[in-house]
């Protein structure tokens, strides 16, 4: 075992954020803020209206502003630059092409909202897996561990 740390690579701060950092950042955020709309309409509804089930509209609605954590808090730490914040910010976009895909699988009003869905997350991927955002991130890729 040896005493010698691996170096780790610092984000560049040095200029402004990049572009496609901030637009991700963005539309992680209107991600997560989507979230809460739905899940406090949810709550809302669940408690003022008529569900078929008060506690499951009650929780439904509590569970999804409790995930919109997740994309927000990404949000935020793509905009102050932080490495970690690329993770969780790609695992929301993963789990939304699934629920996308369902909701194009509905024959209601739901498929725009699948479309809008989709595109929001494959935009997401594409500007996170930029190689800009992710020097701008101070991420190393693959093969760049000796550097």
């Amino acid at each position: 075992m040896s005493s010698e740390q691996t170096p780790t690579t610092a984000p560049d701060t040095t200029g402004p954020r990049p572009r496609r950092l901030t637009y991700a950042a963005g539309l992680v955020a209107l991600e997560g803020l989507t979230l809460v709309a739905g899940g406090a309409w949810m709550l809302v509804l669940g408690l003022t209206g008529e569900p078929d089930d008060r506690q499951q509209a009650v929780t439904g609605g509590v569970t999804l502003i409790a995930l919109a954590l997740l994309p927000l808090l990404a949000a935020r730490g793509l905009l102050g630059r932080r490495s970690w914040s690329r993770g969780p910010a790609v695992i929301t976009q993963l789990m939304a092409l699934p629920v996308a895909y369902n909701l194009l699988q509905a024959d209601s009003v739901a498929i725009p909202a699948g479309i809008a869905l989709a595109v929001v997350a494959v935009a997401s991927l594409v500007l996170l897996i930029n190689a800009e955002t992710t020097k701008a991130l101070g991420i190393r890729g693959p093969g760049n561990a000796e550097k």
